[in-house]
């Protein structure tokens, strides 16, 4: 049996590197102003932003105290979940609590080091820009969906087994 509490904390760990490494290859290896748009799927381009705001730009800070706000605000909720995983038992839910928490700590240390987060994965399809994201965002989205998979499927075994 996996034990969920090791498997959340490997995961935030391993999230949190890729993500790093990630940004640290796209802002130091492209350089802010020699970055166009390179090709990588036919709906998935890079290109540096900068985001200022929390999830898709919203909210933004521009300001030292906006940005304190939004540093602060996220590892507050990094060690409610961090609670969370202490109590998990199941393995799903270590897992999507891992990969939420290692991507929360991967932007808010985009959030600390440059004052925004640095995304560069642009998604677009038939002459449309949906967002730019990173590593972290999307490791947090996989969280979230693998925290409701377990939610609607462990209630589901569980009224089975009654």
């Amino acid at each position: 049996m996996i034990n969920a509490r090791v498997l959340g904390a490997v995961t935030a760990v391993a999230i949190f590197g890729l993500d790093q490494a990630s940004k640290f290859a796209v802002v130091h290896g492209f350089g802010e102003s020699e970055m166009g748009s390179p090709y990588l799927l036919p709906i998935l381009d890079l290109s540096l932003h900068w985001n200022h705001g929390i999830s898709f730009s919203l909210f933004p800070q521009d300001t030292s105290l906006g940005v304190w706000a939004l540093l602060g605000f996220t590892l507050f909720a990094v060690a409610l979940l961090g609670a969370w995983l202490w109590r998990a038992r199941a393995a799903l839910v270590g897992l999507g609590l891992g990969a939420i928490i290692g991507g929360a700590l991967g932007n808010a240390s985009d959030r600390f080091a440059y004052g925004a987060v640095v995304d560069f994965l642009d998604l677009h399809a038939f002459g449309r820009h949906f967002f730019v994201f990173n590593v972290a965002d999307a490791a947090i989205s996989c969280g979230v969906a693998l925290l409701l998979i377990d939610g609607l499927f462990a209630a589901e075994a569980k009224t089975a087994q009654s």
